[in-house]
């Protein structure tokens, strides 16, 4: 299997279908990010997608991208790979690393994608 067919099969799996990735050679960026990010470190098996998903979450807190950190809470939450309930406690833990402005912004994402998906 070709590293552009795991990541594509891996990306579906990430992302529950909610994305679709472009049809190779329409978008270098998408292309690169399915054969290696997807195809070549998502799909290594020492972590479980939860556990990367875990660790991405805490990065994305980090950098105070909310808007992706909403994205990766409703995907947890498709998946089963997390609760309402250890998303919440995953901004609270990461409000004593982050602060609380970044926290705060992240607290609201993951209650609006916690909302979607209870409404589904």
């Amino acid at each position: 299997m070709s590293h552009r067919e795991k990541g594509v099969e891996m990306f579906k799996q990430v992302y529950c279908g909610a994305l679709e990735p472009s049809e190779p050679g329409q978008d270098d960026f998408m292309d690169l990010m399915i054969e290696n990010l997807f195809g070549q470190i998502w799909s290594r098996e020492a972590l479980s997608v939860r556990d990367r998903r875990l660790f991405i979450m805490g990065l994305i807190a980090a950098q105070g991208a909310e808007s992706l950190f909403g994205f990766q809470t409703i995907s947890a939450l498709k998946n089963d790979e997390l609760t309402a309930e250890q998303i919440r406690e995953l901004v609270i833990t990461a409000t004593q690393y982050i602060g609380y402005p970044y926290a705060s912004a992240m607290r609201m994402e993951a209650d609006k994608a916690i909302s979607q998906f209870e409404k589904q």
